[in-house]
């Protein structure tokens, strides 16, 4: 996927002010309309415009853009940076055509961050304010325990010069026991205060996992690859399993083999139905580092009849 330099398109600097995109964008427009421009490379140019106006006049789209910072290039292979939306506050708008733009545009913000019509009910001069949306990431750990915690958000704003920043804001927030990435938490009146009378809109937390080291995720269930010795694996036993509630004890086979899971039934994510925890085992070669060493390798070499690659014919 391709970045796309926004400001690049519409021959702006990013310090431009929402003034000045629109007019930028309208003499593009003008230029380049089919109507208009029969040249070759004229439309490609009038969709470029209409993508970059799209993400730049609307001041949510503009300050998430912003975040990803100006070090990249036009053209430069692109890949969202892990995270790189997380808590940022945007409000429910109505769809647009989003079917129309690149990759790029769909990748940032296709994905719900229009697709979702804000409630809006008027009557005598009283509307309900918009809900917010906001990505988070917790510990996976939160999931199994519950916890509360301050959650750092952010929103952009546009000055009386026209310019867009972004206002922080911290809030506490009640992760609930055995929530799974991807679900919401809803808290009431948190969105854009109501008009006259009308109710404040909610603010919606769409939850997803801190990335783990140890731990992998499939909805409620929990995968970790855990290490065990050779002698561990030919002669079974019982190991020391790491879970994101605390170590319990684990039963090896004997001849296990790298690879092969081992369930804990419900040692997963809590629930109604809790999910289990997979342990894929890895079976760990202890380097021969001393004489030692190599002597007890030499020696399991000329005692033990074993050849992995019999059955291939080596």
């Amino acid at each position: 996927m391709d970045y796309k330099d926004y400001y690049e398109v519409l021959g702006l600097e990013r310090t431009a002010t929402q003034d000045e995109i629109k007019r930028a964008y309208r003499k593009l427009a003008r230029k380049y309309h089919p109507d208009v421009n029969k040249e070759s490379g004229a439309e490609s140019k009038f969709k470029e415009a209409g993508e970059a106006y799209e993400v730049l006049k609307d001041p949510e789209k503009r300050a998430a853009y912003d975040q990803l910072g100006a070090n990249w290039q036009a053209g430069q292979d692109f890949q969202p940076p892990p995270g790189w939306d997380q808590g940022f506050e945007y409000s429910s708008q109505g769809p647009g055509d989003e079917s129309a733009f690149s990759d790029f545009f769909e990748n940032l913000f296709g994905q719900g961050r229009s697709s979702q019509a804000g409630r809006q009910t008027r009557h005598e001069f009283h509307a309900h304010g918009q809900d917010h949306h906001a990505k988070i990431m917790i510990d996976l750990k939160d999931a199994y325990e519950g916890a509360t915690r301050a959650i750092s958000l952010r929103a952009p704003e546009v000055d009386a010069s026209g310019h867009v920043s972004v206002r922080d804001r911290s809030i506490k927030v009640k992760i609930p026991k055995g929530i799974t990435e991807g679900q919401h938490i809803r808290l009431a009146g948190q969105g854009t205060p109501g008009v006259g009378q009308g109710q404040a809109g909610d603010l919606y937390l769409e939850i997803h996992f801190q990335p783990d080291p140890t731990f992998s995720v499939d909805g409620r269930d929990v995968y970790i690859n855990l290490p065990i010795t050779p002698w561990e694996a030919a002669l079974g036993g019982k190991v020391k399993c790491p879970t994101p509630a605390g170590a319990v004890d684990l039963k090896v086979p004997e001849n296990a083999r790298t690879g092969q899971k081992l369930r804990l039934k419900g040692r997963g994510i809590p629930g109604k139905t809790a999910g289990d925890l997979y342990a894929v085992l890895q079976i760990a070669v202890p380097p021969a580092r001393t004489a030692q060493d190599r002597e007890f390798y030499e020696r399991m070499s000329r005692d033990m009849n074993f050849n992995p690659r019999a059955k291939l014919g080596g």
